[in-house]
């Protein structure tokens, strides 16, 4: 019995190669001894020849490096100098390339090293890169302290750009305060000069910087025309800012009183001009004699707090009889300029003159006249008119 063979089933025959190979020749003993010995010379000079070989390749390659160092160094050093040391972390040998078929083998490969930016793109990132400097500059300095110079803050040490920032921050920074007092009652903006002095310095930063805008300052105006009144006139000045009126009068002998939310220690003396002014004087008319001693109240662009008619009302109690209040006020802020006077008259003054001639401010003249006695309530009435005066507001950019 075959091999595999069970009862049923049938293997078929294996089938027959028909094919048209070649069989190979089996080779002769003397091509075999032939190819051994070609095959041992060729072993035996690689062997002899390994060391030789070796040291020529490790001079090939110290040449290789110093001609690459030649040809790469004058680049390199142009580009340190270009871009400062800073550079030096960011340039790297340009990647190795495979020689060319036309090049002979272990020949020294020469890369030209194309510039990774066009020189628009460089100057670009130099720029964004002063621009980045100069904010960080401008962020981290100190605020400048209060000056009496009509330039503002001073400039030295900084350059055209973050004079520029310095300046933006400043205005901002002075519109937000200026809100916050024209919106909010004395009270809390003297509560808020207080818990941060440094608020009054940066808002009379920017309100010089502003100034510098104006067609005519109002303390100018008001320099000019108090000059001409005799030396003894005892002049107040309320809501004075940093006392430019006083600096300019008293060196001509008069007698200047400023008064604001914070004191500079010279010429300003801190009180809320809207609750009490620290000067001699009572509500009620006494006549000749009295213990006013005031002949001039100015309030230039000083009628500020939502609660700016009781500093009419102090104003009225600390003059003389036929005392002058003068008002500078922002044309934009008046509803009705009518019923402004108005209001003004039933505390007890009599309306002179008003001057609209200027196109950001009106002027107004009035003296102290004798009042009726009134009672807490119809203060009150007088007293919650100030919506005649609508607060000044910015633009939100």
């Amino acid at each position: 019995m075959a091999l595999f063979e069970v009862p049923g089933w049938s293997v078929p025959d294996a089938p027959v190669a028909t094919g048209s190979k070649k069989r190979k020749r089996p080779a002769n003993d003397g091509d075999k001894l032939h190819t051994a010995e070609i095959n041992m010379e060729r072993l035996m000079s690689k062997l002899g020849d390994g060391p030789r070989k070796a040291a020529e390749n490790k001079s090939t390659k110290k040449k290789n490096k110093k001609q690459k160092g030649k040809q790469s160094g004058p680049q390199q050093d142009a580009a340190e100098s270009s871009t400062g040391p800073c550079a030096k972390a960011t340039v790297s040998d340009p990647p190795s390339k495979k020689p060319k078929p036309n090049s002979p083998a272990g020949a020294p490969l020469v890369h030209k090293d194309k510039p990774s930016t066009s020189k628009a793109a460089k100057k670009n990132k130099k720029r964004s890169s002063e621009s980045a400097t100069e904010i960080v500059a401008v962020r981290t300095a100190p605020l400048p302290k209060a000056s009496h110079s009509t330039n503002g803050s001073s400039r030295s040490g900084l350059t055209k750009m973050q004079a520029k920032l310095q300046d933006s921050l400043h205005g901002a920074r002075f519109r937000w305060i200026n809100e916050t007092l024209y919106k909010s009652d004395s009270e809390h903006a003297h509560q808020m000069m207080r818990e941060n002095p440094s608020v009054f310095s940066e808002y009379h930063t920017g309100f010089r910087h502003q100034v510098q805008s104006w067609p005519s300052n109002p303390v100018s105006h008001y320099v000019s025309v108090l000059s001409r009144k005799p030396s003894k006139t005892v002049i107040v000045d309320l809501g004075c800012g940093d006392a430019a009126l006083a600096q300019a009068l008293q060196p001509q002998g008069y007698t200047v009183l400023s008064y604001d939310l914070v004191s500079d220690g010279a010429y300003v003396t801190e009180a809320d001009i809207c609750s009490h002014i620290p000067l001699p004087g009572k509500e009620e008319d006494e006549g000749p004699g009295a213990a006013q001693v005031v002949d001039v109240v100015v309030c230039a662009l000083s009628l500020m707090g939502t609660n700016w008619p009781k500093c009419i009302r102090e104003a009225w109690r600390i003059l003389r009889d036929g005392g002058e209040l003068k008002i500078a006020e922002v044309a934009s802020r008046f509803t009705n300029v009518e019923a402004f006077t108005s209001l003004i008259c039933s505390v007890g003054f009599k309306l002179r003159s008003t001057d609209d001639s200027n196109t950001h401010f009106t002027l107004f003249e009035f003296t102290k006249a004798p009042r009726k006695s009134r009672t807490e309530k119809e203060w009150e009435q007088i007293m919650g008119r100030g919506e005649v005066l609508k607060p000044c507001e910015y633009k939100r950019r």
